[in-house]
């Protein structure tokens, strides 16, 4: 056999470059997989943006008339909008905006924000937070879900502790960029009142919001002050627990007090008792991760769920919220 006239003789006659340059190979492949970015689907950015508000215990009528109009009238304004759509259901709103393919997504979210900032003062003076977008994409599904249940720990606190601490820690790992939570609510205070014991007491269910409201107000304290000195005075007017409601007064009837507890029953709940997970047929709290653009899924799932394992131990936390 003649080595000089055949391909591999060089690498024949010479085993150790051989070796040397498979190695060197092995070494560029492992470094080269660290940068190589992987995705389900080509990476293109559509010109597409989804707006959403809240509103608890709207009606889809409600939601429709004074949270969607208002936005849907700013939206119209900005350059480029090829189709709008919205759907309102119960407590919210969901607005989808796609843009001509030449128009920048960057520069159009900026113009969406702008058109959520006019249209802020139109919006009910009682939503509670500010309407917020994202930048659409068919790519954009979760790459990891993770699962939260305890046997001992309210599905309320595990929303809580969720929401506040692990999705927290998780939206700080590289590669991911959003973090949702769902399959519970947050921990709330329910007042029922009792409409036959109202009327007897000529008291309106305004009365009672307004009794609340400025109860659970945290302002300022303001300070006291001589010549010489200026104390701030510090102290929480927040109420957490249904316990703390109970003896508020909130009304008068003939000389006398009318606490809550009187009239309504006050009970420690969630803020929104419809939303509901379930794992195996047990009460849950589920995370959805959503990586970045042009993000390592491969990689990045290991990590995501390294993460979730080395913060797992958000439940001792959890635990302190009792």
């Amino acid at each position: 056999m003649n080595l000089s006239s055949n391909f591999s003789g060089p690498f024949i006659r010479r085993p150790v470059a051989t070796s040397l340059i498979t190695l060197a190979i092995l070494l560029s492949g492992i470094v080269a997989f660290n940068f190589l970015p992987v995705s389900p689907l080509p990476q293109v950015d559509f010109p597409t943006i989804s707006v959403g508000a809240n509103l608890p215990g709207a009606s889809p009528e409600t939601m429709a008339s004074a949270v969607a109009t208002p936005l849907e009238r700013q939206f119209g304004r900005i350059a480029g909008v090829t189709q709008m759509t919205s759907s309102s259901g119960l407590g919210s709103t969901g607005i989808t905006m796609q843009f001509d393919l030449n128009r920048d997504i960057n520069a159009a979210a900026r113009d969406v924000q702008a058109a959520i900032n006019a249209a802020r003062s139109q919006l009910p003076a009682d939503l509670p937070g500010q309407p917020n977008y994202r930048k659409a994409n068919p790519a954009d599904a979760p790459i990891l879900l993770l699962s939260l249940t305890s046997e001992n720990i309210p599905a309320a606190q595990i929303y809580d502790a969720a929401d506040s601490i692990l999705a927290q820690k998780l939206a700080q790992v590289e590669g991911v960029g959003q973090v949702f939570t769902w399959g519970s609510s947050r921990p709330a205070v329910r007042v029922e009142v009792n409409p036959n014991q109202l009327n007897s007491y000529g008291i309106s269910l305004e009365t009672i919001r307004k009794s609340l409201q400025s109860a659970n107000a945290n302002l300022a304290k303001g300070s006291v002050s001589d010549s010489t000195k200026t104390r701030n005075i510090a102290d929480t007017d927040q109420l957490f627990k249904a316990y703390e409601y109970q003896p508020l007064v909130v009304a008068g009837h003939t000389g006398a007090p009318v606490r809550l507890r009187d009239i309504a029953e006050v009970t420690d709940s969630v803020e929104d008792t419809r939303n509901l997970g379930l794992t195996n047929n047990q009460p849950s709290v589920m995370l959805a991760v959503f990586s970045q653009r042009a993000a390592n899924i491969a990689k990045g799932a290991l990590s995501h769920f390294a993460v979730a394992c080395n913060t797992i131990r958000w439940a001792g936390e959890a635990r302190r919220l009792v």
